[in-house]
């Protein structure tokens, strides 16, 4: 299927640096095995029946992932798949931005351009999830859909069940940053470790000609 025959709208990519499971996202429609053997599986033949209920991994446009994940519960309800079609998710995590002096939360896709589809694999069933508008692919190892190890699902799923949310910091260990609040206001000093659980920095700060540790909340710094 060609993007130019998708009805969909483009949605906001709320992460800027996504983190694929294949090369890029044009070479994720090459059908061509990449670095770490996941292959988009482009092929009309139908997939080898399978009897046990598995989670399957989807390949689609990075940016559709939710129109694809509802375009499929359509598909399942008006094509009584319910018995064979169990569940379709975007794997998702709570991220804590924090930019410009501020904190705000906001959701990112955990695999951009992938979604999660647990399923009773036959002809019928791949046919319903293959031939949804904006769906490239099964991951695949070989000839047939290659389902997620149970240990695998349990992962992804306690990923997006966590509590707390993951903080994203936009500097790194050796990088400059200015002090931007508090008694050290203005200083310029070097990251020398970073504690996303606690929210906090510590900034070496040169005092005198002696490099002093100072410890900081995230929103107490930002790049200079």
């Amino acid at each position: 299927m060609n993007r130019e025959d998708t009805d969909f709208e483009e949605e906001e990519d709320y992460d800027p640096e996504p983190v694929y499971l294949d090369k890029n996202h044009d070479e994720a429609v090459d059908d061509d095995d990449d670095d770490d053997g996941i292959k988009i599986m482009l092929d009309d033949t139908p997939a080898k029946t399978q009897t046990e209920k598995l989670w399957y991994v989807v390949h689609c446009y990075s940016g559709y992932e939710n129109k694809v994940r509802h375009a499929i519960e359509q598909r399942i309800e008006t094509m009584g798949m319910r018995d064979k079609i169990f569940d379709v998710i975007v794997p998702t995590e709570e991220e804590i931005e924090i930019k410009d002096g501020k904190r705000r939360t906001v959701e990112r896709r955990v695999f951009p351009g992938y979604i999660l589809v647990e399923m009773r694999m036959d002809e019928d069933s791949w046919y319903v999830v293959r031939n949804t508008p904006g769906v490239t692919g099964f991951v695949g190892m070989g000839n047939d859909p290659t389902p997620l190890r149970q240990e695998e699902v349990k992962q992804i799923l306690d990923r997006m069940s966590a509590e707390t949310a993951v903080v994203k910091v936009n500097f790194k260990i050796g990088q400059r940053v200015r002090i931007i609040d508090g008694p050290f206001n203005d200083f310029i000093g070097t990251v020398a470790a970073i504690d996303p659980d606690k929210s906090k920095v510590r900034v070496m700060v040169n005092f005198f000609g002696r490099d002093t540790p100072v410890e900081l909340d995230f929103l107490e710094v930002e790049k200079a």
